[in-house]
């Protein structure tokens, strides 16, 4: 990566979280069309060079730059919201958030934090 401040992949920190989503808060008629798209974000993220925000909006266009270092990205036709947390500087970025466009209308984005238990399986079996 000619010009770039960080490794040569990017840090997506975690796929577990996105795994999770998929896994126990998306119907399973839809589960496989949702993990295929977040599977296809993952793979052109994990590859990106982005130096701020700019760079990002220039290759996401859909991508909304909330703030310095939070992104929201639309999956699958915007049917689900990512929501990121983006270091420029290192490479990595961490998931924050991610759920149906109805539910991102109830949350803040700016402030919304990772919250573990909302990935994990109800049943305790993950």
């Amino acid at each position: 990566m000619a010009g770039a401040a960080y490794p040569e992949r990017v840090r997506i920190i975690s796929r577990g979280t996105l795994k999770g989503f998929v896994r126990n808060r998306v119907e399973p008629r839809l589960q496989r069309v949702v993990r295929e798209q977040l599977d296809a974000w993952f793979a052109l993220v994990s590859r990106a060079e982005w130096k701020n925000p700019a760079e990002l909006k220039q290759s996401h266009r859909n991508a909304s730059i909330v703030s310095s270092e939070r992104v929201v990205f639309n999956i699958k036709g915007n049917e689900y919201r990512l929501v990121v947390a983006v270091d420029y500087n290192h490479g990595i970025v961490l998931v924050v958030w991610v759920g149906t466009h109805r539910e991102y209308d109830r949350i803040d984005v700016k402030q919304v934090k990772f919250d573990k238990e909302r990935y994990a399986d109800p049943t305790g079996s993950n």
